[in-house]
This record gives structure tokens, sequence and C-alpha cells, in this order.
């Protein structure tokens, strides 16, 4: 687990960094130094004129107190007309975070960046390690945000040929005070991860930096530093080398996204219309319902919060940071107006039995998560919590809740639309999918709809109708959540529980109850025996409170098919023809990852989005950002081990590395 700064503010009021003993910004005039060092140095307003691509990309060492993002924000808002870039992605480092009290301070030095400080602050995360995605003015305007030390991020920033960043900001504490950042293997990641072109710029002027640079494949020359500071460099890569960190086998070939269409009416297909509609791409939704959220996203209410395992694993990590995400997006979503019931009440995991006993207590000690993600408490403080009686301690997420998923859904689509016009039709069954030359046709039962370049198919369940996704070893677990009257005691509870199942807070004087979980259904039918179930269930664990003694009776329920796969995580991505996969890998039967040949890719706009399972409000908004990104060819929000972790290719690689196929 990574911690925050330790800083304290010197006379000036300038934060000086305590493990460092090194100034965060000058205290002579930080903004000014930050303006010409790094924004005027790379020549930014030039190229946001004549970039030829319509996002600029610029990378940073060393997040600090976010001057330099606030500075290249603010002057990427005064951009002329007809500047021809209108995306701005800032990528950037930070070993040790600054503490958001720590920031607001620091900040509020440059009035002049205040409106945008603000909205830093407003959506600046907490220590958790990796990337955090932050999005500004409707997507214009990207940060992401990786926190831990950069030479273990570096190699899990996930990327191919030809790399993505336009310029680089090298920052970061002055290396005499912070030699370990200032090594050899930086240079060589900055000069892997750089576009043709790609230019830097660093305060310092220290002959080995230079020379790392220059070895690393960067032109470099000092230029007049800022203020009493006689020198700096700067630098240009002409050409962007081939080096990359994604295997061929869970490669993607970047697309422009032409014409695109979305089959399925879930959170996934809003969230990925929503992804699209920032980018100022349309796109053409078929839903079977005769409205959204109609399949597993139709419960009253859903729980929201990460599933986490005790060890930083590929799961915990795509859940932990997944869950951050799905939050900033859904109370963005909410500040602008688009209405559905939640709460951020939070959310008790019980230690109802030996077993969780054991889970929840290996988690807490381990201590891998942040105390403000997750942390232990006893059955006193739950019950505080919960406001009501409990006998179990367990784990507290305190930013987690509920939410009505059915109501967010529309949201999340109507915010789309109103970025960029969404096509829809509804009551509409696509059956088949035909690849023409012309792009992709798809039928229903009496119409034919495109051509499209690309199609997602977002069917939840019934992902695998089509003869091209047929394969996909999909399976559906069918669950019941029933509806249960409030009485006087449960009406207090004011927190999510989750025991083996999980039951929310009181809203319009019921509680949601459930679920159930059969395996190889996809049955919808609602069964007075899983009410049965569900209750018992609670009264099992809850037998002896005043909550369960309260409750009133059952009077509804909804039934819904979770699509999962057996390793529990999503499928996003491609679609895979297997034949043709295993002929150009076959190495990997042999243990050898290389010798490879070009796989044919006679699905090639076919991309799947499904195996969300219970959990698709946490998992499928940042899950689908990622998609949208890695087919653009951007750069990517989620590591390259979780990257390949939820790759559609993820299964066909092991089998043939076990041999088994």
């Amino acid at each position: 687990m990574i911690k925050n700064a330790q800083i304290h503010f010197n006379d000036a009021g300038t934060p000086v960094a305590d493990s460092f003993d090194d100034v965060y910004f000058s205290n002579d005039d930080g903004l000014a130094e930050s303006h010409y060092v790094f924004y005027t140095q790379n020549h930014i307003d030039e190229r946001l004129q004549n970039h030829g691509k319509d996002r600029f990309v610029i990378a940073e060492t060393g997040f600090g107190t976010g001057l330099n993002f606030l500075n290249a924000w603010y002057h990427f808002n005064q951009r002329s007309k007809d500047a021809c870039v209108n995306q701005l992605h800032f990528v950037s480092f930070e070993k040790y975070p600054i503490h958001i009290d720590d920031l607001v301070k620091a900040l509020q030095a440059w009035p002049t960046l205040a409106p945008l400080a603000e909205k830093l602050c407003q959506q600046y995360p907490m220590a958790l390690e990796g990337c955090h995605r932050l999005e500004f003015d409707d997507g214009q305007v990207t940060l992401d945000l990786w926190f831990g030390d950069i030479h273990d991020n570096l190699p899990q920033l996930s990327f191919e040929q030809a790399g993505f960043v336009d310029a680089w900001f090298l920052d970061g504490f002055a290396p005499s005070k912070n030699p370990d950042m200032w090594q050899q293997s930086l240079f060589d990641a900055m000069a892997n991860m750089s576009r043709d072109n790609a230019t830097l710029a660093t305060f310092t002027a220290a002959g080995f930096v230079r020379r790392g640079l220059q070895d690393a494949g960067f032109d470099c020359k000092k230029v007049k530093g800022f203020g009493r500071k006689r020198e700096m460099v700067i630098g240009t890569l002409n050409r962007a080398n081939k080096n990359y960190n994604t295997p061929a086998y869970y490669s993607t070939t970047p697309r422009k996204l032409e014409s695109i269409a979305i089959i399925g009416g879930g959170i996934a297909s809003s969230c990925l219309l929503y992804h699209l509609s920032k980018r100022n791409l349309g796109a053409t939704l078929f839903c079977q319902d005769d409205a959204l959220a109609k399949g597993a996203s139709h419960n009253r209410q859903g729980a929201l919060y990460p599933n986490l395992q005790a060890d930083h694993t590929p799961s915990s990590e795509l859940y932990a940071h997944s869950f951050l995400y799905a939050k900033r997006l859904y109370q963005h979503i909410a500040s602008t107006g688009y209405h559905f019931a939640h709460d951020w009440c939070g959310v008790l995991l019980q230690s109802v039995n030996e077993a969780k006993r054991a889970q929840h207590q290996n988690l807490a000690e381990k201590a891998t998560w942040p105390h403000d993600l997750i942390h232990a408490v006893d059955a006193k403080q739950a019950s505080v919590i919960a406001n009501t009686t409990l006998p179990y301690g367990g784990l507290y997420i305190p930013e987690a809740g509920w939410l009505n998923p059915a109501e967010v859904t529309q949201a999340v689509f109507d915010a789309a639309h109103a970025l960029k016009a969404v096509s829809t039709y509804f009551n509409t069954d696509i059956q088949k999918l035909e690849k023409t030359e012309s792009g992709w046709l798809l039928h229903g039962e009496d119409n034919t709809f495109g051509p499209f370049s690309d199609v997602f198919v977002c069917g939840g369940e019934h992902s695998d109708r089509f003869e091209q996704t047929k394969h996909i070893p999909l399976h559906g677990v069918r669950g019941q959540v029933s509806h249960i009257d409030a009485g006087e005691e449960s009406q207090k509870l004011n927190t999510v529980l989750c025991h083996k199942g999980y039951f929310t807070p009181a809203m319009n004087g019921q509680h949601c109850m459930g679920a159930t979980f059969e395996k190889n259904s996809k049955s919808r039918e609602v069964k007075a025996e899983d009410n049965a179930v569900n209750r018992a269930q609670l009264e099992r664990f809850y037998k002896d409170t005043d909550l369960a003694a309260s409750l009133g009776e059952i009077t509804s329920a909804k039934a819904a098919v979770r699509s999962c796969f057996n390793d529990h995580l999503p499928m996003l991505g491609q679609v895979q023809h297997n034949d043709e996969f295993c002929s150009a890998f076959a190495n990997l039967r042999k243990g050898k990852h290389y010798g490879f040949g070009k796989p044919a890719l006679p699905y090639q706009g076919i991309h799947i989005v499904t195996g969300f399972g219970a959990r698709g409000l946490c998992s499928a908004p940042l899950a689908t950002e990622h998609l949208v990104a890695t087919l653009l060819g951007e750069a990517r929000p989620l590591s390259e081990r979780v990257h390949q972790a939820i790759h559609p290719a993820r299964l066909l690689v092991r089998d043939l590395i076990r041999s088994k196929i």
C-alpha cells in the first residue's frame, strides 16, 4: 500500500516534501516557471494548432500539486478556435500522492487556476496504487493519475507499437534529492511510449540526465533556464521505436469506428454509448426489449462496491479502480441533472460465519488497500454505522452504497444522447450478423440494418447467440431479488448489508433482499420458492435481531440472468476466430513467445462486451472506457495485466500454454 506525502509549508507558503527536503514549486513564481519550462519549451500552443490529431497527449513524471497539469489545462482552454486538437490527455506519475487537504491549501496560491483547481480537488482520488482516470469538461480533458513508484507503474502502462505520448514534462524532485527516479530505465520507457516527433523538457541540466535521454534516442540540447537557473534541457524523438509491452496475442489494431452498432440495453451499453459520445462518435442502439434495463440491470436497488481480495490481484485491481471510476461517473451525471435514486451510504461486509471471518481478517491484516477504501470494524462499530444492532463485525467500505440500476442506466444513456445523438431501435431482436464488403449487416426478424464498420455485442446472457460469438464460453447464472416490507426497526437501517447475499436500506418502504444463484439457467421467471430462500437466508444470519423481527411480507420480486465466465471476470474486445488464433500462436504450446504468425480476422469489427456477472454497475463504466480507448489507439486506463485479464483471447492463450487445445 502506498502512502500520502508528508509535507509542510515553508515561510513563503510553498509546500515542501519532508522525504526529499525539496519544494514542490519555486518560492519565486512556481506557475511562471512551470509555464516556461514545460509548456513553452514543449511548444504546446503551436502544436495544438497543427498537430494533425484530435487528441494531444502529455506525460509527466511527478504530479506533485498538479500545477503543471492545471497550467496545461488552462492554456488548452485558451487555444484558438481553429486549433485542430479538441482533447487534452495528461498522464502523470506520483510515488507519494499529496493528501487532499494539503492539495487544496497548496493550490490556493494560484487564483487564476482556482476554477480548474476546484474541479481537480473534487475528483482527486485516495492513495490507491495504479491508474486513476479523471475526466473533465465532458471528456475533453482527461487526467490519468498513476499512483505508486514510477518504475513499478511504467511496465504496467499498457501500450502497443508507435507509442502515444506527444510531449514529456520530465519533472519531479531534483536528481540529487530523488536519484531513484532519474534512471536509464525511465528514459528508455519514455522513448518507448513516445510518438514520432515527441518532445521533452526538464528543468535540470544534469549531464547524466541529458546523456541518458540521448542514449534512449532523444536528440537533446541545452537552452536558457527559468529565472536564476542558467540552463535546462529539451529534446525530440524524431521517430518512434517499435517497442511495446502488450504481447501480440493480446494486441488490438486501432480502428476509426466509422459507423457503430450496439446490441443490448443494459448498463454496459449505456456506458459504451457515453464513452463514444464524449469523443463525438455516434452510434445506433438495438434493444430487443421495449426499454432499457429490462435484463440484468432491472433491479430496484443494486449495491455498488468493489470485490476485493487480500492480495493485489488483477481481479482486485480491476474492481478497486472500477469502483472509484464508476462512482465519479455516476456523481458527475447526477450533478448535471440526470436523476436516479441512490445513496452513498456505505456497505458493510458482515463476518457471518467462520469462513467469512477468516477472509475478512486476512484482508485487514495484509493492509493491501487504503483505509479510506476498506477497513475492519467490530460488531459495535458495525451497529453504529448501520443504526441498528448487528451481531457481526466485518469490513466497511465507506464510499460505497446503492443505486437504482434501471434509472442509472437511463441516466447514463440520456447523458450520452445529450453529447451526441443516439439512434435507437427498441423491440428489435437482432438474430444474425452478416459480413459484406461494405461492413456488417444486422438482420432482425423483419428488417436488415447497416452496414456498420463495428458492432458491439452487449447482450448479456444472449451475447453468444450469433455465429461469430457462439464459441465464447459464456454461462448464465439466474438470480432472484425479493422486495420485502420494512418494519419500524429495519426502517432505521442506513447502510447496505452483505452477508451471503445483500440487504439494502429501505426505499419507498421496502428493502431489496437476495439474491439466489442458479447456474446454467437463462430463465427470468419469478419463483415463490426463491423468495422463501432469500428470507430464510436473512433470518438464518439475523434471526435474533430486531431488524429481522420487524420485517413485513415479501410483496414482489424480480429475476434476472447474470452473464459470467468461469474466471469471474468480464470479457471485452475484438472477437477472435478460434482456429485462426490457435494456428497463428501455436508456439505458445511449446513455451515460445516468439515466431508467431498473423491471424486472419474474419470477425474483425465484432466486439464482445459481456460477462459482468452481478458487478456490472461497478465494472462496466471503466471496462468500456478501456475498450474504446484501446480501439482508438489512446492511452489505456487499465494496467497491462488487467488488460490481459479481460481480453477475449485470454482463455485461448491459457489453453494453448497448457496444451489443452
